[in-house]
């Protein structure tokens, strides 16, 4: 073999790998991988003596855990007193390591080693624990809370994670487990297939099963594309989910799958080829597709199928329950106990469809207990919603054993989509500057009777500061549209990928409804009354949105080949033909629905700017109703439509919605009806014994 022919081959293959911006976890000569999980998205600041806080690491359920180490960077209080601060490392509960913080300028490193016991599949929840003083007073006591005492966490911070993969197995189950694993998708290696050619029905339940492994994904950058079949990227992916009638199939998959009966059926089954393996979801039937589309979208079901196939006809139930989107939570199911001195917090995430918004007679009851020995002209309990504090309570010694904080949520939180609700107790000691630690540590306890008793409304305002309104509702697609071009390329799809990604992540229902037309199959203006719009492709492909240019905030030039200037911004010839733009505007065929145009003068124009509905990660640079990106990533966003005052609720609804208050009313009609029934007897019993004299 000629040497020099070898070393030129590797080398021109790892130019492939950096070319193509792909970072893959590779084995060592045992086999082992290593997957570095950060450990937080931003900066954690403990501030004051003690303070903790918690990060969670993921280990995925096919991983075989060989070792985990962390790998901390930290900058402490230049006033420490390094003889006497600590921070205190806990894996699940369970201390594991300790150490003094070194007091330096600049940020220090720390590589520290997790005993493998206390390790579980899934969630691990590792907390900080800091106690940093400044000065001491005379003898073992404990110093007052100062704002010079702080410990930074860098998000640089990160676990180094060494593993080995187990076999992916036969099974649906555990071929979606790995699809959406965490290495998986960071190593560029899942990815979700169509034929070139799609149709509607092919390309609707592509979506539908993209929704739920887009749900599957824990992570906030990471997303599953949406390639074709004939796309060469698709040969470096190792796990597909391929959707395509069968007639659409290339050989090498019809010959994987044999020669089903599916005329009338669809076939959900895993097959290798190679060194691929892959989920092919198929049917000659195109309304049997989509239902299986439903079927690999709903999360519950997919992970419950242990065998390699999965039939679905006309009896089988593929959709997801009803979402209840006004309930009681219970914020705990067991309850939970906060222990140590000052400042402690216990944070709850509370779920809801994300075009949702808190409504007026929303409330949170907070059941708790405390211990005896606090300082109760200092210490007290405080609610926040979202880090926003919406009332606090002080605490006393007569109530200690069982108390109670009931709050109306205010309704101009301005909060839409999931929440976080925060117990924050302040638990001061008396003479705390000298009490010795020992038995004396406060503590307090949420009980699983606390409740949060959650009303919401839809929003209306057509802003991507509230996006992904008004495509969901109720956490379920909502009547969509998709205008595609009549002949789409590469990125078309992955444009049609990236928005229903994250409108997949969103919506925990598959009982909506998303309909693709391309221009030849549009329906008449009054069957589109009746969708909420997005529209992709550039003018030139897309004939629909050359016939709405008008009505666009960023109008297309005559020969549809740039944008052009308007009133937000000017935009210079040349640099109009090298952006995307997003815009959020109202149907032009109905008044209260949406039209979301994913467009720029080319289709790699427009998959840039779909990048920023793609993900969590990207989804803040998105407000306003017109945002502009080009081709190095510049983002620019504006808000063309004028400011409307949000409509109060009518005086019917505010009191429907308040149950106390409709209680009272009803009562009071029926003391009433009761009132006047009684004179009616009383008169006729008058009238009568005047009549008899």
């Amino acid at each position: 073999m000629n040497t020099k022919s070898t070393v030129s081959g590797i080398l021109c293959l790892i130019l492939f790998f950096i070319t193509s911006g792909q970072v893959f976890a590779l084995p060592d000569s045992s086999g082992r991988l290593t997957y570095e999980a950060p450990l937080t998205t931003s900066n954690v600041s403990l501030s004051g003596v003690t303070a903790s806080s918690s990060m969670y690491i993921r280990l995925e359920d096919y991983w075989n855990v060989n070792s985990l180490t962390l790998h901390l960077d930290y900058q402490a209080t230049q006033l420490a007193a390094k003889e006497h601060s600590s921070v205190t490392l806990k894996m699940n509960g369970t201390g594991f390591y300790s150490f003094r913080p070194v007091v330096e300028k600049k940020q220090m490193n720390l590589t520290v080693p997790v005993p493998k016991e206390l390790l579980v599949q899934g969630n691990n929840t590792l907390s900080i624990n800091g106690y940093i003083v400044t000065d001491l007073p005379d003898g073992v006591c404990v110093p007052t809370e100062k704002r010079d005492s702080w410990l930074e966490l860098y998000k640089t911070s990160y676990a180094e994670i060494n593993y080995t993969k187990q076999a992916i197995g036969t099974s649906i189950h555990s071929f979606y487990q790995q699809f959406v694993g965490t290495d998986t998708l960071k190593d560029k290696m899942s990815a979700l297939a169509v034929p070139n050619h799609s149709d509607s029905s092919e390309l609707e339940a592509a979506v539908y099963a993209l929704s739920g492994l887009a749900k599957g994904n824990r992570s906030e950058d990471a997303t599953i594309p949406m390639l074709t079949l004939e796309d060469a990227d698709l040969a470096q992916r190792s796990q597909l989910v391929i959707v395509s009638l069968f007639k659409n199939l290339p050989d090498k998959w019809k010959t994987a799958l044999g020669q089903p009966d599916v005329h009338d059926k669809a076939l959900i089954r895993m097959v290798n080829a190679g060194s691929q393996s892959a989920l092919i979801v198929t049917s000659d039937d195109p309304l049997m597709l989509k239902k299986a589309g439903r079927f690999v979208g709903n999360v519950s079901l997919v992970s419950q199928v242990d065998g390699p196939e999965k039939w679905i006809d006309q009896n089988t139930n593929v959709e997801t329950p009803a979402i209840n989107v006004s309930r009681d939570v219970t914020l705990t199911e067991t309850g939970d106990k906060l222990t140590g001195m000052m400042h402690q917090e216990k944070s709850y995430f509370v779920s809801l469809p994300a075009n949702r918004s808190i409504a007026e007679s929303s409330k949170i009851s907070l059941d708790f207990r405390y211990s005896d020995n606090l300082d109760f002209d200092r210490s007290l309990v405080t609610i926040l919603i979202n880090d926003t504090p919406i009332g606090s309570k002080k605490l006393t010694k007569e109530l200690s054993n069982q108390d109670e904080l009931t709050l109306t949520i205010p309704k101009n939180l301005g909060s839409t989509g999931s929440i976080t609700v925060t117990a924050a107790f302040d638990l001061e000691l008396k003479s705390a500057g000298c009490i010795e630690l020992q038995d004396q540590m406060p503590w307090a306890y949420i009980t699983k009777d606390s409740l949060l008793q959650l009303n919401t409304k839809d929003r209306t305002d057509m802003l991507f500061n509230s996006y992904p309104n008004p495509f969901l509702r109720d956490a379920s697609f909502n009547q969509i549209a998709v205008l595609v071009p009549d002949k789409m390329d590469p990125y078309d799809y992955l444009t049609v990928g990236s928005l229903f990604h994250l409108l997949g992540k969103y919506a925990e229902a598959n009982t909506g409804q998303v309909t693709f037309y391309k221009n030849q199959e549009l329906p008449a203006d009054s069957k589109m009354q009746h969708y909420n719009l997005i529209s992709v492709g550039s003018f030139k492909d897309n004939p629909w949105l050359q016939k709405h240019n008008n009505k666009l905030f960023f109008q297309y030039s005559q020969d549809g080949e740039r944008f052009v200037s308007n009133e937000k911004m000017s935009i210079e010839e040349n640099y109009g033909k090298r952006i995307g733009t997003l815009q959020l505007m109202e149907s032009p065929y109905n008044q209260g629905y949406g039209w979301l145009a994913v467009t720029g003068p080319s289709s790699k124009t427009s998959f840039l700017v779909s990048n920023l509905l793609s993900s969590d990660s990207m989804k803040w640079k998105v407000y306003g109703d017109g945002v502009v990106t080009d081709v190095d990533g510049n983002t620019k966003a504006f808000r063309f439509k004028k400011e409307v005052q949000q409509e109060g609720s009518g005086l019917v609804e505010q009191i429907t919605e308040r149950g106390d208050v409709l209680a009272f009313i009803v009562a009071l009609a029926l003391t009433f009806i009761l009132v006047v029934v009684s004179l009616i007897f009383l008169i006729r019993k008058y009238r009568k014994k005047a009549g008899e004299e």
